[in-house]
């Protein structure tokens, strides 16, 4: 999907149309006060005051009309520069307007505004020259939005819109915003059961249902089992902590905006955790290592909670408390190459079997002018950097360098997915760790007899369990491989009443051989029936009637499929056992 701001010609002819819904908006609702009304990746939106009046999305129609009466009114569009003095006088009956003029500084700002009939707007441009050449727009949503994005604030109403230069252009994007919507998780998490959300338990706050339960676990065991195999050990440590173990790690001062709100209890004072690493950095301290008992690989699937705006949140893509896939590898400054070139294997590894292709590897690097917001010490930088660097150009891959993105104790790997809807992300992330054994002044006893500290690698294959399925469904549309769907066979006898008891002899067959199964044999059309196992995404659906029945054998449909194929009990669970044991991708 088109990113409006990478072109310059789109990107002012949005900015020129949030002007021209603002015009609209003037005309139908006179009393109306504007805030700020920016292009962006998307398009354009305008941030308005409408007093005691709603705009609903039936209303959208309404005022992209008036838009285009606007348009075709053919009205130049023409820039004048004012001083602050003014600016001031010219807006002065808008507590907007004023607000931004009133922070501008007359000496380094050019003021200006834009001037299209009978509207005029506060405005840096550019803009193009003519109302007539903005045409082919389309209002696509409302909603609200805080006065300058703070909650203390009145809520503004938004209106959302997008423009392109030709009809096809614009066609083409709505065309690709309704096979997004489609695929937005949100709808189908809703639509399969998948997870809940609720204001009375809290925004962000994400409940699984059973069918999400079962694909949650089926991912959970999927990775630790991985792991096991690659000499991780699993620990469980608790979703929260005193707050002296933030300021012995420096997440205190580095990250306290992103973590909720301090707890006094009994004297002490304790947060919910936001990451893992300094619980583990104390269990490791627990014990006197050696060398020869490294690398420890430890691993957990914990939960951490983050303080996400209300406005960031995003189904169980971005939330207030999620599950991370973490794991902490101490080990010593020779093992470094082989642990990291270890975790690109796995990561690549379940990429595969995932069927993820559309990924990139960024190298995420300190800015080092910011020595607020990174670890003030040049030479271990240095030394984390060129490591990483040395380790990613031996093994081969190709990546982006990205400065000031590391974390605030060193440099990380990030693998950055582009999904089916939206931006891309980081779905898995391995960093490297000079700092914070330091702090924690964790030791190991070295071949010599001395002691030295250990390097940790903070890994993530699935950076939280809970963006992965967000970005899985939309990936598959819903249509997951047998061996994460919900239900993995839907059993239908054709009628109840002849074939029933078969059907549950078949369904006790699935059960004892730990597929998971459901026996429809409710009292409707076989042709009803099989159109709600569609809907419901099931992998197999059997269809079992008296030949099946008299045979002993079975008959599926797969998915999206219209054609039956005909199998032996025996040769049916060999096709499923084959397909779930070895995590095969849908065709």
């Amino acid at each position: 999907m088109i990113n409006i701001k990478e072109n310059e010609e789109l990107d002012k002819l949005n900015h020129s149309c949030a002007h021209l819904l603002a015009q609209a908006v003037q005309h139908l609702y006179p009393h109306a006060k504007f805030w700020v009304g920016p292009s962006i990746a998307e398009g354009f939106y305008y941030d308005i005051d409408l007093g005691d009046d709603v705009i609903k999305e039936e209303d959208l129609e309404k005022i992209e009309k008036e838009m285009k009466k606007c348009s075709k009114s053919a009205k130049n569009i023409v820039r004048h520069e004012l001083t602050k003095e003014e600016a001031l006088e010219k807006f002065k009956d808008d507590p907007y307007k004023i607000d931004l003029i009133s922070r501008m500084d007359e000496n380094d700002t050019v003021i200006s505004c834009y001037t299209q009939g009978d509207f005029t707007d506060l405005c840096r441009g550019p803009h193009v020259s003519n109302t007539k050449e903005i045409k082919y727009f389309k209002l696509l949503k409302v909603s609200g939005a805080y006065w300058k994005g703070d909650a203390n604030n009145k809520m503004l109403q938004r209106i959302y819109g997008i423009c392109f230069e030709n009809q096809e252009d614009l066609d083409k994007h709505l065309q690709e915003l309704a096979e997004a919507a489609e695929r937005d998780h949100r709808k189908i998490g809703k639509d399969l059961g998948i997870y809940m959300m609720s204001d009375l338990v809290g925004r962000g706050l994400p409940m699984y249902l059973p069918n999400g339960f079962i694909l949650w676990n089926e991912l959970e065991n999927y990775i630790r089992n991985k792991e096991i195999k690659r000499g991780y050990k699993h620990v469980q440590t608790p979703p929260l902590g005193n707050v002296e173990l933030y300021k012995t790690s420096g997440h205190l001062d580095h990250y306290k905006d992103a973590m909720f709100p301090i707890m006094e209890v009994e004297d002490e004072q304790y947060v919910l955790r936001p990451m893992n690493c300094p619980h583990h950095m104390v269990m490791y301290a627990n014990d006197i290592h050696s060398y020869r008992d490294l690398p420890l690989r430890i691993a957990e699937i914990a939960r951490d909670c983050r303080y996400e705006t209300s406005g960031s949140l995003k189904g169980i893509e971005r939330v207030r408390t999620f599950c991370q896939n973490d794991s902490h590898i101490f080990c010593t400054p020779d093992q470094i190459e082989s642990e990291f070139k270890n975790v690109v294997d796995l990561i690549l590894e379940c990429y595969k079997e995932l069927g993820i292709k559309d990924f990139k590897f960024d190298l995420a690097l300190r800015d080092p002018k910011d020595k607020v917001k990174f670890y003030p010490d040049d030479e271990m930088w240095d030394k984390a950097e060129n490591a990483l660097r040395k380790i990613l150009d031996d093994i081969g891959i190709p990546y982006r360098e990205m400065v000031g993105d590391a974390a605030f104790y060193g440099p990380k790997l990030d693998v950055q997915v582009k999904p089916a809807v939206g931006n891309e992300f980081s779905l898995s992330t391995c960093q490297i760790d000079f700092c914070l054994p330091m702090k924690f002044e964790l030791t190991y006893v070295d071949s010599d007899g001395s002691k030295k500290t250990p390097v940790v690698l903070h890994r993530a294959i699935f950076g939280s369990l809970d963006r992965t399925i967000a970005y899985y469904l939309e990936e598959t549309k819903g249509i997951l491989p047998t061996w994460l769907a919900p239900v993995q066979v839907q059993v239908m006898p054709v009628n109840s009443e002849y074939q029933g008891e078969y059907a549950k002899e078949v369904y006790d067959l699935l059960m004892d051989n730990n597929i998971r199964v459901e026996l429809d044999d409710r009292n409707e059309k076989l042709g009803y029936r099989l159109r709600e196992s569609q809907i419901r995404k099931i992998p197999y659906t059997l269809i079992l009637g008296d030949q099946e029945k008299d045979s002993k054998s079975i008959s599926y449909r797969l998915f999206g499929e219209k054609d039956t194929t005909t199998v032996s009990q025996e040769e049916f669970i060999k096709l499923l056992r084959d397909e779930i044991d070895n995590h095969k991708l849908r065709k």
